[in-house]
């Protein structure tokens, strides 16, 4: 929502533009190309579309619905999320670009066929600079309706046309950082023997527990939802499970700690207490900070950067464009275990942890795509 001033504003009419614009044109954080605002009053759709970085091709990102708190905070996701999502496009190989769509509201609630059609349209508007696809509290059958007004929408339904659900590469290539993180700490890629804690286990967490158990590993979950980790543990009676994510980051004898739900999961207040030797997870965004890197190193704790491991999903929405070919992209997920090596040898080369080293190699590549080298 914008006054005549550009400024945006919240409904009760208080100005929240200087962060929001701060950031957008001012930060480090910055750097956006396009943030678009919608809104469809019959729907009661709200919704922010920001566009980062097109040098590699159309911006390419999923779509959240989530009930924010302000306006503001849904525009700072966004900007947050599209960003993340150019160096994990970059860093995937892919020709995409990095965007990321917020509707704001409780999907639970606010979610209906109206509202995602208005919202597919929106998307539509953009031409094709921006391709949509799931995220959280969005589903395979929303893309299904939001791709009836829009044609740049992937991760559909393969009833319609689509590779369904994206959750299955993502853990898959989770795993595959895994594998390299155990390669490189203990020279062996096999997670077998060693204890891993997954933090959220509803989507991408359920299939890499299956993954992990596969591999031999000793598994602890834990969940908000009851359902979530009763589902895993149904299914997988050896998986031991804690009451909630401050107990999972304090267990005993843990090598691996996978946050696979929402970001900012590791901040001043976990890492201290990380039992784990390897932070290796789904989640977007797992750093609360800049600065919280350095400090996972300087615990000698090694750090998998997020928007590298859990490309597979969108390895596998990209895919969609171009005609859905499963066994296609599972073979390019798997190459995230050779990325995830060359960011550790990156790192060590030049003396920097492996989050800094996998922005320099991504940012190298969307400089030399905008400069036509």
């Amino acid at each position: 929502m914008t006054d005549v001033t550009g400024e945006a504003v919240t409904t009760s009419g208080t100005s929240t533009a200087p962060d929001v614009l701060h950031t957008l044109f001012h930060s480090d954080q910055g750097g956006h190309e396009q943030v678009v605002l919608c809104q469809d009053r019959a729907s009661g759709l709200k919704a922010v579309i920001a566009l980062h970085n097109t040098a590699l091709g159309p911006a390419l990102g999923g779509t959240r619905f989530y009930p924010y708190a302000t306006e503001a905070e849904a525009v700072a996701d966004a900007l947050n999320l599209a960003r993340g999502m150019s160096y994990k496009n970059a860093m995937a190989g892919l020709d995409h670009g990095g965007g990321k769509a917020v509707i704001i509201g409780d999907p639970a609630v606010i979610k209906s066929e109206a509202l995602l059609l208005a919202y597919g349209r929106f998307v539509a508007s953009l031409g094709g600079r921006y391709v949509t696809a799931c995220d959280v509290g969005t589903y395979v059958a929303d893309m299904d309706v939001v791709a009836r007004e829009c044609r740049w929408t992937t991760g559909r339904s393969p009833e319609n046309g689509g590779a369904g659900d994206s959750s299955v590469l993502t853990a898959f290539g989770v795993f595959q950082g895994m594998r390299a993180s155990a390669q490189h700490l203990w020279g062996d890629p096999t997670l077998r023997g060693r204890k891993v804690g997954v933090a959220g286990v509803g989507k991408v967490g359920y299939h890499l527990v299956g993954h992990l158990l596969e591999d031999g590993a000793e598994v602890v979950v834990t969940d908000v939802r009851a359902e979530s980790v009763r589902r895993v543990t149904d299914q997988y009676p050896g998986v031991s499970v804690v009451a909630d994510t401050d107990a999972l980051i304090r267990v005993e004898g843990l090598d691996i700690y996978a946050p696979c739900a929402l970001g900012g999961a590791l901040d001043d207040d976990t890492v201290p207490v990380l039992t784990a030797k390897v932070v290796c997870g789904a989640a977007n965004n797992q750093l609360a900070h800049p600065g919280v890197e350095k400090d996972l190193a300087d615990r000698g704790i090694l750090y998998a950067p997020d928007y590298v491991v859990n490309a597979g999903g969108v390895i596998q929405v990209a895919d969609e464009l171009h005609g859905f070919d499963f066994d296609r992209c599972k073979a390019k997920a798997s190459k995230i275990f050779d990325t995830t090596l060359s960011i550790f040898a990156r790192a060590k080369m030049d003396g920097i942890p492996p989050a800094a080293a996998a922005d320099r190699i991504a940012e190298q590549r969307m400089a030399e795509a905008r400069s036509g080298h």
